[in-house]
């Protein structure tokens, strides 16, 4: 065994295994078992951010991740430092976000005897993680960081959790960094067979009413030209998931923007129509597709994915190629030719002018004219962070994105405090970017406590707190499915956020008027640190179109039902 590094303890190892992974910045708060790794965190290049809540430390590493395209890095002490990483583990598994998560534990020999802070946090997160590590060598740390990094950024991505005593920590390292990386069964899936990729293209050829469906693996594969090439080719019109916004220009005239539940009519009315739709990087899930016994009924599906766990999950498909989808999409161009869609891109361009999205400025102040103004003012530009809930689906209509990473959303699984941190690791990962974050009244406050993050680095993020003082998309299910028995959902006791905004030293704006809207939002994107902008929207109102939970495309809502 190596005397090479006999001087470095195992959180030096450590720091030296993130520092050649490339890692610039943790994201996190300490605790009496990882000050071991704090302390050498003194002497080392990467820059740690003190976050206020460890949740919040996760989603901005998640944020962090998706701006950049690089691996988000968290740390939590033992116990509840730990657990509180959970949600935002989740939602980093959910939309297969790379993280690299790493935790305090207790000393080796106490582990299982419930000792102070202790936690099984690797069986905890064990349902939401890629991959966990519980470190019980002191030597096996380089190797571990490494294989960590490997595993959470390679094939479909997803968190890794290393859990490390602290005695792990604190103890003396005498191994070496030159470690060979053998993960046994975990390796690169080949490409299908040439006939594979002819049936598909036959499959298109044959087709007079195809459609693409961009999903958040087109962007994760960076296969947004491929895809480009490919509906241009074809001739086809273009949809995406939520997650995948800016995987096709959503301002092309191929795009029909976002499909499902809250999605455009007129990707809606597509879906029903098509004779033919391919999937790339989605795993059909239930907010597109609420009923499968009704989904494209008589259409033939293809299906693109890198994870062979999700074909034929949800969607049984009648082709389906298994692989990255840049990879799959570089090879099948070479068998596609043009199909036969002129009378198809004339119906579905009727589609868009007979179901546009609209908003009414008569009604005052909504989220869609708030948006609608900073598309504009950003010209189409900004990365777009949202919280989650009826703002997020109004964000997810009127802001149209034109790149990949520009589009920040928890979508799998829907965390409320996920947007504002997530904007400030945004904003660390592309410094010179402008970002905006679309709150929601209730869950801004669920992470607010991170305006001290934002005030302490001056990061430039600018949120905008829409505030109609309730849980917003509950109450328009509640109003809609349960006859407007309103319950749980009336958000009195809302704090001024200007009033908060300031007691952090950040500046604050609000609006209460359309007419007010273009020039306070041009007076926040001109100031140059963090802007609250309090938003008060109107009371009620509700997003639509909308699928029913449990529904297909057949049963989109236009309006409100007349008897409501």
């Amino acid at each position: 065994m190596s005397t090479e590094h006999k001087s470095l303890t195992g959180a030096q190892a450590l720091l030296k295994g993130l520092e050649q992974q490339g890692v610039e910045y943790i994201f996190g708060i300490p605790g009496g078992v990882v000050i071991p790794i704090f302390d050498a965190l003194v002497n080392s290049k990467i820059k740690f951010i003190l976050t206020r809540h460890e949740q919040g430390a996760t989603h901005m590493a998640d944020g962090y991740a998706r701006a950049t395209g690089k691996t988000g890095v968290v740390i939590a002490t033992s116990g509840p430092g730990a657990t509180n990483t959970l949600t935002g583990i989740m939602t980093a598994h959910m939309d297969s976000i790379p993280l690299v998560i790493l935790t305090g534990q207790a000393k080796r020999a106490v582990i299982g005897k419930d000792a102070f802070q202790e936690a099984d946090i690797f069986g905890m997160s064990m349902p939401v993680v890629k991959h966990s590590y519980l470190v019980r060598e002191i030597n096996d740390i380089p190797r571990i960081i490494k294989e960590a990094f490997y595993i959470a950024s390679t094939g479909r991505p997803g968190p890794v959790l290393v859990d490390l005593p602290s005695d792990v920590s604190s103890g003396v390292f005498t191994g070496t960094f030159d470690v060979p990386m053998d993960l046994k069964g975990y390796h690169k899936t080949s490409l299908p067979s040439k006939k594979d990729f002819i049936n598909f293209a036959k499959a298109f050829k044959n087709s007079r009413k195809p459609l693409l469906l961009a999903g958040h693996g087109v962007i994760i594969s960076k296969a947004d030209k491929e895809l480009k090439e490919l509906a241009l080719k074809l001739g086809a019109p273009v949809v995406n998931t939520l997650l995948g916004k800016g995987a096709f220009p959503e301002t092309h005239v191929l795009s029909l923007g976002m499909l499902g539940m809250h999605g455009t009519a007129y990707a809606n009315k597509a879906l029903v129509s098509c004779d033919l739709v391919c999937s790339i990087g989605s795993r059909w899930d239930d907010r597109i597709n609420g009923n499968n016994d009704e989904f494209c009924i008589g259409a033939k599906k293809l299906h693109i994915d890198i994870d062979p766990a999700e074909i034929g999950k949800i969607v049984k498909p009648d082709l389906s190629l298994i692989g990255d989808a840049r990879e799959i999409l570089q090879e099948l161009l070479k068998y596609i030719e043009p199909a036969e869609t002129k009378e198809w891109l004339k119906e579905v361009a009727s589609y868009k002018k007979d179901f546009p999205l609209i908003y009414d400025i008569k009604k005052g102040l909504t989220v869609p004219l708030l948006v609608d103004e900073v598309f504009k003012l950003t010209k189409g530009k900004a990365i777009v962070v949202t919280d989650v809930g009826q703002h997020q689906m109004w964000t997810s209509q009127f802001y149209k994105c034109a790149a990949p990473d520009q589009w920040l959303s928890s979508g799998g699984a829907g965390t409320m405090g996920y947007g504002f941190p997530a904007a400030i690791g945004a904003q660390f990962g592309r410094p010179h970017s402008l970002v905006f974050c679309f709150s929601g009244d209730g869950g801004f406050q669920m992470t607010m406590s991170d305006l001290a993050t934002a005030a302490i680095h001056k990061l430039p993020v600018k949120v905008i707190v829409n505030e109609n003082k309730y849980l917003g998309m509950v109450r328009q299910w509640q109003e809609l499915f349960f006859d407007n028995r309103k319950s749980g959902v009336d958000l009195r006791g809302n704090p001024d956020f200007v009033k908060i905004a300031n007691a952090y030293g950040i500046k604050g704006i609000s609006i209460k008027k359309p007419s007010e809207v273009k020039a306070k939002l041009q007076e926040a994107i001109k100031h140059k640190g963090p802007v609250v902008i309090h938003a008060h929207i109107i009371k009620e109102d509700n997003v639509f179109p909308m699928i029913p939970a449990g529904k297909s495309a057949h049963h989109m809502m236009l309006n409100p039902p007349k008897n409501k």
